[in-house]
């Protein structure tokens, strides 16, 4: 059974893990070089209570991480989180990341963020799928705007607004 939790300092050797198989092997990113623990604890480090990381796991083992990440340093953006979710390779297509987008939307909208933007590239229709059943829609397309695995790539804006009083 899946459990969610926030992350911790010692979740950070697997979800450098499970981030670096997705810079290796998907255009999930567009990082092209594989991060060192160093590098994805400074990342973890810079996150706080309004931009939360969270992990799922199964039977006590990580197999996914998602989290919330500043859009900008520029204060009329505060309201605005960028989403990530990475599933281990070995539980894609369980509902992992689906759950994992759930909640983090509920933490969003829990510590007062207005504006969630997703960055989903070509191809990963299940990504699509899965923010617009949770709410999201579509901005817009920035075509080729990154280069991977000798191709040119379009990326797919989605964005979820929450609702003021």
């Amino acid at each position: 059974m899946l459990s969610i939790r926030p992350a911790t300092k010692d979740d950070v050797v697997i979800i450098t893990e499970i981030y670096n198989d997705a810079i290796l092997n998907s255009t999930a990113t567009f990082d092209t070089d594989i991060k060192t623990i160093d590098d994805r604890m400074s990342w973890f480090l810079s996150h706080d209570k309004n931009h939360p990381v969270i992990v799922g796991e199964i039977n006590e083992e990580v197999v996914g991480w998602a989290s919330l990440t500043k859009w900008s340093d520029r204060c009329a953006y505060d309201g605005t989180s960028e989403v990530s979710v990475y599933v281990h390779k070995s539980h894609r297509g369980k509902g992992v990341g689906k759950r994992l987008l759930e909640i983090l939307i509920a933490e969003g909208e829990k510590c007062g963020l207005h504006y969630l933007l997703s960055r989903i590239t070509e191809g990963n229709e299940t990504s699509i799928h899965i923010h617009e059943r949770l709410g999201f829609t579509h901005v817009g397309v920035m075509h080729e705007v990154g280069f991977k695995f000798g191709k040119f790539l379009d990326v797919h804006i989605m964005e979820k607004v929450f609702k003021t009083n």
